[in-house]
Parts: C-alpha cells; sequence; structure tokens
C-alpha cells in the first residue's frame, strides 16, 4: 500500500513538472505517455523482461553459490582470507562498464556475457556481507563450540552459519536491487533481445516514451526482486 501510493505520488508530481516546464516529449515524456507506450508495447516489453529476467535470475543464483562458497572458506581458513580478501576488494576497482565489451568479445552477444556480468556484480556485496556475518559470532558461542570438542567444519555448519544467516540475507537484498543493474549493462554493450535492448533501440529511434515504458518495467522486476529477498531476510532471521 506505501509503494503504491509513493509511485502515485512521484507520478502526479512528475505530470504536474512536466505540465509546468512545458518540457518536450523527446527530453522527458509526460506519465500518460508512458503508460500508452507500456500498453501499445506490452507484449515486446513482456518479451523482453523475461529475457532480462532470466540473465539476472542465473546470475544471481550462480553469484550467491560462488559467494557463499568463498566466504565459508575464507572463514575457515585465515591465510586464505589474508589472500582473496584483499583481491577482491582491488577487483572492484575496475568498472563493470570496462569490463562489459570484453566480455562480450569473448563470449558473444548471447546470453553468457550478461550472466557473467550480473555475477560479477553480485558476487563481492553478497560475499563480503556473508563473511562478515560468519566472522561476528560472539566468541561466547565459539568457546562453548571449543569447549564441547567440536571440530572447525562442526563450528563453522552449527554455530557459524547460523549466526550468519541474516546478514546472508541482507546480501541476498543488496545483490536484488544491483543484479539487473548487470544485465542491462551487458545488454547495453551488444545484444538482440531484453529490456536493455529495447532501451537502446527506443532512443535511437527517438522514442522516449517507450524507453521510459522499459525503464519501468525494469524498476518494477528490481523492486519484485528486492521484496523477495526481503521475505527471504526476515525468514532467515527468524
Amino acid at each position: 500500500m506505501k509503494g503504491a501510493l509513493t509511485v502515485l505520488v512521484f507520478a502526479l508530481v512528475w505530470q504536474a513538472l512536466v505540465w509546468a516546464t512545458g518540457v518536450p516529449p523527446y527530453i522527458l515524456p509526460a506519465p500518460l505517455a508512458v503508460v500508452a507506450a507500456l500498453s501499445a508495447n506490452a507484449g515486446e516489453l513482456v518479451a523482453s523482461a523475461a529475457v532480462t529476467g532470466g540473465e539476472v535470475l542465473v546470475g544471481m543464483l550462480v553469484g550467491t553459490v560462488l559467494g557463499i562458497a568463498v566466504a565459508l572458506a575464507m572463514a575457515v581458513s585465515e591465510r586464505l582470507r589474508g589472500i582473496v580478501r584483499p583481491a577482491l576488494v582491488m577487483s572492484q576497482a575496475v568498472p563493470v562498464f570496462a569490463l562489459a565489451p570484453i566480455l562480450t568479445l569473448w563470449m558473444g552477444y548471447g546470453l553468457g556475457s550478461k550472466i557473467v556480468i550480473t555475477v560479477l556484480i553480485v558476487f563481492f556485496p553478497l560475499t563480503s556481507v556473508f563473511l562478515d556475518g560468519l566472522l561476528a559470532t560472539p566468541d561466547s558461542v565459539l568457546d562453548l563450540g571449543r569447549l564441547a570438542g567440536a571440530s572447525r567444519w562442526r563450528v563453522l555448519v552449527w554455530l557459524r552459519i547460523p549466526h550468519a544467516l541474516p546478514a546472508l540475507g541482507s546480501g541476498l537484498a543488496v545483490a536484488a536491487v544491483y543484479a539487473p543493474i548487470g544485465a542491462v549493462i551487458g545488454e547495453w554493450v551488444g545484444a538482440s533481445r531484453g529490456l536493455g535492448y529495447v532501451m537502446l533501440m527506443a532512443n535511437a529511434r527517438s522514442k522516449i516514451d517507450l524507453m521510459f515504458a522499459a525503464l519501468a518495467v525494469l524498476v518494477a522486476m528490481t523492486m519484485c526482486l528486492h521484496w523477495l529477498a526481503g521475505r527471504l531476510t526476515r525468514w532467515l532471521a527468524a
């Protein structure tokens, strides 16, 4: 309900701004024009959203599995953590926009390059947040595990992981917001399908209302992913 009210207020302010400034529609179309473009191009937008959504979901799944595995390995091995953690931080110094053309050159214009870009965007925040959760297990809890004679792996499975599940949920919520960015960046660099491709083609043809319509679909998809991740976070924290 609150989300719908926020969207309504935003649309009203947007419409009032268009009316008050008289800005040309090729710069900023009115919300009503965007709604009309959504209706007129519903089939194309739904098909494109399915392509982008598939890239996002596969990229999130692969990035999550890799992030969890790497975070667990670093939580167990301090030596590995000292090697891998700085490398992860350094990897973030390379903009995804710079990697996207290279990945597209190597992997072509298919789904592969978009999925890899999404994985790269999802992997770092999820790994970092989950690792911090694993390392934040209270010393009193770890001491009980040591007194019980638990091995390092038992401590990880029975003590560290349960304590870090809320952090994992938070990492998934962040990843759900960032993942569509990776897919769309890949489609901007080179694609023949997807919401990013629709936005590029609409911009090239000066169909700005269609470009905004594709952007609205992308925002709706991102909000749905974030909502699902939020529900998962609350379930993990329960």
